[in-house]
Formats: C-alpha cells, structure tokens, sequence
C-alpha cells in the first residue's frame, strides 16, 4: 500500500506481520509497538480492590521461549522493513518479553537511544506477598544505526518539563477512567504516556504506526497533534474501539 492511500489514519484488521507486508519499504516515520507481553498465564492481579486474573486473551499467552522469541524476531523485522532510515520505534514491555526484544534488536544493528522507565505511582498492589510490587514499565527507544539521525524535539520536551531537562523515568498514572468512555482493552496506555513518545520522535505531518494497536491510544495521540495514523490488530473488536475513539476527536 502506497502512503498516498492515507488519509488522517488507516486501520488494518490481521495479523501484523502479513498486513506489514502491503506497505512501501522504508515509508513510515516513527512506530510505537506495543506487543504482547505473555502474561496470561493464569496469575491474579488486584482490580478495584478485587482479586481478578491477569489473563487478558489467548493473543496474550506465552507459545513457549523459542516461538514467543521467533515472533518477536518475525514482527521487527516487518517493521524493520518499512521504517524509514532515519526513523524511530518505541517498543513496550515488561521484564516477561522486553530482554527477548533488546536483544533482537541489537542482533539486527539497532542502536538503544534509551531506556525509558515507566513508573506507575497507583499501580496495583502485590497480592501474594512474596515478591516487591511491579510498578513499572521499560520503553525502548531505537533506531537503525548510531549515526541515523532520528528527530528528537529537545525543546519542546524541555518545555514540557518545566525547564529542565526532561529524564528517563517518567512518573505516569496508569490509564484514566476518562479515557475509557468508549470502551475497555485491558492493556490501554495512558494519552500522557503516548504523548511524550509522539511528540518527542515526530514531527507534524509524520506517519505514525502501531502494529499492535489495542485501544488505540497511539492513534488518538497522533490525530490530536497533526500526525497521520496506521494503526493494525488481529481484533476488529478492538479496531472498532480504535475508530470510535479517533471518531470522537476529528
């Protein structure tokens, strides 16, 4: 598919890896991948101060180390393919699949701009007791080589943080009921998230993609400051909670 056919956003319903294949080489500016992290495997978590399962859908369980590492290869490597030279990726993770991806990605002559780390200040308390309560989340922000010389708007996130340098922890509330009055994904990223990647790594006009694209967060991210969007996932469910979301805004 030719970028001429994007309009303000496009949203693709399959399998990441196949649809990637329609787009040019080399033709989208920055990608934020938020991929699955394999936690469904039968855990519990706390939910409104309720005991629930983590398991968020079957898209989310783990095939075993080889394969959960051989999909992980085959999706970057979609995106490899038609990220621009001089473009970026955000990838999100936890410590269940982030390693498997920095590694991939060094493998493959990625350079690790940074690490961002995500804290979650009301993140959920630890019910078994038996370990510190997760409450943070990594971002990986990469590009092809060292000397790709990818847009990083200093200024603005300067601004954005009072004057100062902004750092790489950044302290986020996890996503707001607010922001879910359209409908519910259980692994939806908070706008405040998005928007520091978006803004940081784009500029306006630039074409945003999302592999995994959820609730579509990213979409929404990218439609409010002038960015175009392509935006793909495996549910047309959760595909419709993306237009509805975008609908809402344009």
């Amino acid at each position: 598919m030719k970028l001429d056919d994007i309009k303000k956003y496009n949203l693709k319903q399959g399998d990441c890896i196949t649809v990637l294949e329609r787009y040019e080489s080399k033709s989208i500016d920055m990608i934020f991948a938020d991929p699955p992290y394999r936690l469904s495997n039968g855990g519990v978590t706390c939910k409104s101060g309720k005991m629930e399962l983590v398991n968020k859908g079957v898209w989310d369980e783990s095939m075993g180390f080889e394969e959960d590492n051989k999909f992980n290869y085959e999706w970057l490597k979609a995106c490899d393919r038609i990220l621009k030279d001089d473009g970026t990726m955000w990838i999100s993770g936890t410590y269940h699949i982030i390693h498997s991806i920095a590694f991939i990605l060094l493998k493959m002559g990625y350079y690790i701009i940074n690490e961002i780390t995500w804290v979650k200040p009301n993140a959920p308390p630890n019910l078994g007791c038996r370990c510190f309560t997760a409450s943070q989340e990594t971002l990986l922000w990469v590009k092809k080589s060292k000397k790709a010389k990818h847009v990083f708007n200093y200024a603005t996130m300067k601004e954005l943080n009072q004057g100062k340098q902004m750092r790489s922890v950044w302290n986020i509330p996890t996503t707001p009921k607010r922001e879910k009055n359209q409908g519910y994904h259980p692994t939806q990223k908070p706008k405040e998230l998005l928007y520091r990647c978006v803004i940081s790594s784009t500029n306006e006009n630039d074409v945003i993609l999302d592999p995994f694209c959820g609730s579509g967060t990213t979409g929404v991210v990218a439609i409010e400051n002038n960015r175009h969007f392509i935006g793909i996932d495996i549910s047309e469910e959760f595909l419709e909670l993306t237009r509805a979301r975008i609908e809402e805004i344009i």
